[in-house]
């Protein structure tokens, strides 16, 4: 652990592990038979952005030519046929998210599409479970919120990531203050109960004076939750193609921009709920938590989305240069039978203790014991001694409670991967990035 920005552990096992299933390729009936189905959760995910960002390494393409996102919501209609049909007459969804990719990219007209084939083809009330859609300031149009509101939508979540002109044009993301402040008024004027606002520190040039000046203009909204992400520059996005600085001066820039954004959001009366996330107390809980998504029994639509059941967990391949991510796409959009699973990784006792000691431990609320023996029937402490012993000598982890010290929330990029099976982290290092 030599530094404490290793990687953003937001899903375990990484898609980088992932490999083609084959000999044969698993049918989704036979994935899913047996597996609980009475809280799934449903994921669509939209791979368009009108520009991509300096540091985003997600799934998405600029823009989509002619007819293409209609071709693509006939694709997600035809893969949502083939999950629905693998599930249970009596499968039922808990919550659900709109995510990319910006969803809020499509018109609309699509957007009240995309709604329909998540209610009429994979039967998710919208309207009675928690929905949250992630939208950029250019694309949270009126019409847009008006539909998702409308639709149900109790989360919207902005990637705003800086109030000061000079730093986004830094991260390589071109928006005006004013273009930003308008999108803001827009989102509380469709009435949608909860609005997140993504920040991000460790950009060239921010300092705490304007890293304060994003947050308190962030603070004038009185937004339900804030997510502060740190700066990652990595291989193949724009801001990866320019020379390497020095790292140990950028981790403690990106240290205490953190610390200095945590403390000014505890004084503002906020909750942290993990190393990125920020509650306003009373704001309405909406099943949004950092990692709930990771939770067994989730169903991932679109070519960027995972599914997970208890023993596998799978999706499409997995690009973050664009010339990949087209043929990725374009794949998918010609792809007529979808009953199948393409790539993904089986996950064994190990890796699911790991991926739940992962998903607690992140969480400041920490890892209840209890529940870790009622579902694996060990003790955490017992199953990774190793591993806890060094976080509690680091200074990072209360023993007594199973819960991360504020330096051990602030080190969380560090702890997770450090959590990673030698068989994920051979899976990932063998990995070519394309």
């Amino acid at each position: 652990m030599n530094t404490p920005y290793e990687s953003y552990v937001y899903a375990y096992p990484h898609k980088t592990a992932y490999r083609p299933l084959t000999d044969p390729r698993p049918r989704l009936a036979d994935l899913w038979a047996g597996e609980r189905q009475d809280a799934l959760s449903l994921y669509l995910h939209i791979p368009f952005c009108e520009v991509r960002c300096g540091f985003c390494n997600l799934f998405t393409r600029i823009g989509a030519p002619g007819e293409m996102t209609t071709a693509y919501l006939d694709a997600l209609d035809r893969q949502a046929t083939a999950a629905h049909d693998a599930l249970d007459d009596g499968a039922r969804f808990a919550n659900a998210a709109f995510g990319g990719g910006t969803p809020t990219f499509l018109t609309a007209a699509e957007l009240e599409r995309l709604c329909d084939i998540a209610e009429r083809r994979m039967g998710a009330d919208l309207r009675a479970v928690p929905l949250s859609v992630e939208a950029s300031p250019a694309t949270a149009t009126a019409d847009r919120l008006a539909v998702l509101a409308e639709r149900g939508t109790t989360r919207l979540s902005l990637g705003v990531q800086s109030f000061v002109e000079s730093e986004a044009r830094a991260a390589v993301r071109p928006q005006r203050r004013r273009d930003v402040d308008s999108a803001l008024e827009r989102i509380r004027a469709a009435g949608i109960p909860v609005l997140n606002i993504d920040l991000i520190y460790g950009i060239d040039g921010q300092t705490e004076t304007s890293w304060r000046t994003s947050l308190d203009a962030a603070l004038a909204w009185r937004p339900e939750e804030l997510y502060l992400y740190p700066l990652y520059v990595r291989p193949l996005t724009p801001l990866g193609r320019r020379p390497a600085d020095d790292r140990e001066a950028w981790d403690e820039q990106r240290l205490r921009l953190y610390r200095a954004g945590r403390d000014h959001l505890l004084a503002a009366g906020y909750e942290q709920v993990s190393m990125r996330m920020f509650r306003r107390p009373g704001a309405p809980r909406t099943g949004d938590d950092d990692y709930a998504c990771q939770t067994d029994g989730m169903i991932g639509l679109g070519c960027g989305a995972r599914s997970y059941t208890s023993r596998l967990h799978y999706s499409f391949d997995y690009a973050v240069e664009m010339r990949e991510i087209r043929g990725i796409i374009d794949g998918y959009l010609a792809t007529e039978d979808f009953s199948r699973a393409e790539v993904g990784y089986r996950m064994d006792d190990d890796e699911s203790r790991r991926r739940h000691l992962i998903q607690s431990l992140l969480q400041a609320e920490g890892l209840d014991p209890q529940t870790y023996r009622k579902r694996f029937g060990t003790d955490p402490a017992d199953d990774f001694p190793a591993e806890l012993a060094e976080f509690a000598d680091r200074g990072w982890l209360d023993t007594s409670g199973l819960t991360l010290t504020p330096e051990g929330l602030a080190h969380s990029d560090a702890l997770g991967p450090a959590l990673f099976s030698p068989a994920v982290r051979a899976r990932m290092a063998a990995y070519e990035v394309k």
